[in-house]
């Protein structure tokens, strides 16, 4: 295990940053805290559990790409034998038993470049935000296409794939993910559980500006890779702007000339919603559970069509991109 480093990533996490250290700082393990301009202590706390601890210059632009991206170098830097790294993000606790189960699958199979494993919210039932997350973290076993920002990558496979891209703002984790597929690598998701996320305090608004990231990230993900073989967010963004912006303009600018026919249109939504409750009830979560998660992502589709003009507003203008925090 000596081989094996972790980088964890925060910014004002709090008492969260607390338990996500504590998870791994017992194993062991060299330790490299990145912290993005917190206010809160989290570099003391850190710093007391035993972490490296690297202070983003918020000079530059502050990304999660760009925090992972130096907490990596500076721990290469500190451990050049590390093999194998685990990203761990501040709102998150790595669970007793997955940095040995995660190396032991990088070692015994040399095509793997990054493994992960389940992860689940701490406290599902705090609000409709954090059921929504706990059915979003439930996936099945088996081959990715990519994964989320929590996973142990292959050293070599990482430096190989670029790192990630702090150009990209949201949804960085796919972004690499698909240089290491190209590069040559597997990406696997284990039958154990990798982590328990805590999503902290949720409002409308902060889930609003997520699903406003989130629309972001297609957009930009789709310019980057969708001419390509894997389309990548090339579907997501068409539903966003089509569900999210264009079938609403289609029915009001039909309205007059339809005498109000048009608003027919507007039963897809209720159509659509029906369709994702059956999927997300078929894959085992409970009927309450599904339809929640069916209203919402029906609801998503608006802020994630604005997010998408945004950066499509931002790259007409030539102007880089802002970070978009929902914290």
């Amino acid at each position: 295990m000596s081989e094996v480093g972790v980088v964890v990533i925060g910014r004002n996490e709090g008492e969260r940053l607390r338990r996500c250290l504590e998870s791994v700082c017992r194993s062991g393990m060299p330790v490299v805290y990145v912290d993005s301009a917190s206010t809160d202590g989290s570099c003391a706390v850190a710093g007391s559990l035993g972490a490296m601890v690297v202070r983003l210059d918020d000079g530059l632009p502050l990304n999660a790409a760009r925090a992972r991206n130096e907490g990596f170098e500076h721990l290469l830097r500190a451990v050049p034998q590390t093999k194998c790294v685990q990203f761990v993000d501040g709102d998150c606790e790595i669970a007793p038993g997955w940095l040995a189960a995660g190396v032991e699958a990088l070692r015994a199979d040399e095509s793997l470049g990054i493994v992960c494993g389940r992860l689940v919210e701490r406290d599902p039932r705090a609000s409709v935000y954090h059921m929504l997350a706990a059915i979003e973290w439930d996936k099945q076993p088996g081959p990715l296409r990519a994964c989320g920002g929590i996973f142990m990558a292959r050293t070599e496979a990482f430096r190989k794939a670029g790192g990630f891209s702090s150009a990209v703002l949201a949804a960085e984790d796919d972004d690499l993910c698909i240089r290491v597929r190209r590069a040559g690598w597997r990406i696997v998701m284990l039958d154990c559980q990798m982590g328990v996320h805590d999503l902290g305090p949720m409002s409308f608004r902060r889930w609003w500006k997520r699903a406003f990231r989130a629309g972001h990230g297609y957009a930009q993900g789709m310019s980057l890779h969708g001419a390509g073989p894997e389309r990548h967010f090339v579907r997501q963004t068409r539903s966003a702007c089509f569900w999210g912006l264009m079938l609403p303009l289609l029915t009001a600018g039909l309205a007059w000339p339809t005498h109000g026919w048009s608003f027919v249109l507007l039963l897809g939504y209720p159509a659509l919603a029906l369709r994702i409750w059956f999927r997300t009830w078929r894959r085992g979560a409970g009927m309450r559970e599904s339809i929640w998660y069916a209203v919402f992502c029906v609801l998503a589709k608006f802020p994630q069509a604005f997010g998408a003009l945004r950066f499509w507003w931002e790259r007409f203008r030539r102007r880089p991109a802002r970070l978009i925090e929902y914290k």
